[in-house]
């Protein structure tokens, strides 16, 4: 499996997704977690501040049309494995945000940037917890 650099668009990607932190910070006073966002939207707590959690979700879901209003592509997404695969893997980071109190978004973006503790933590376990699992599914189990 060849991982395919893009210096450009990660670069791009990056700077827009911590203006959107920076500005959420300085407009709202919250932190950009993605999961915390997300669960303010969850019945039974709807949190109070529902509206900036929807249009934050929506940007979320309609940023793909704006990668192919610049692009003219949409993103191509390829996955190594079937939908089981999908679920199972979204069930454990459903598992490790809820453990870790928050997510890569809240912790590696934000919480660094505010020089938390916890979040440098956070932010090193997952990277390495990543690096661990390309590597075994790379070159143990051969994906």
């Amino acid at each position: 499996m060849l991982t395919e650099f893009t210096p450009m668009q990660s670069a791009l990607g990056g700077m827009m997704i911590g203006l959107s932190a920076t500005l959420l910070m300085l407009f709202n006073g919250r932190v950009a977690g993605v999961t915390g966002v997300l669960a303010g939207l969850m019945p039974p707590h709807i949190a109070r501040d529902w509206a900036w959690r929807a249009m934050f979700m929506i940007g979320l879901i309609a940023s793909p049309l704006l990668y192919r209003a610049v692009f003219g592509t949409m993103p191509v997404i390829t996955t190594v494995g079937g939908p089981m695969l999908l679920l199972v893997s979204g069930a454990i980071v459903g598992v490790g945000v809820t453990y870790g109190s928050g997510c890569t978004s809240g912790h590696g973006i934000c919480g660094l940037a505010r020089f938390s503790r916890r979040s440098l933590v956070a932010t090193l376990t997952f990277m390495a917890s990543t690096a661990a699992t390309v590597y075994v599914v790379r070159h143990v189990m051969g994906g």
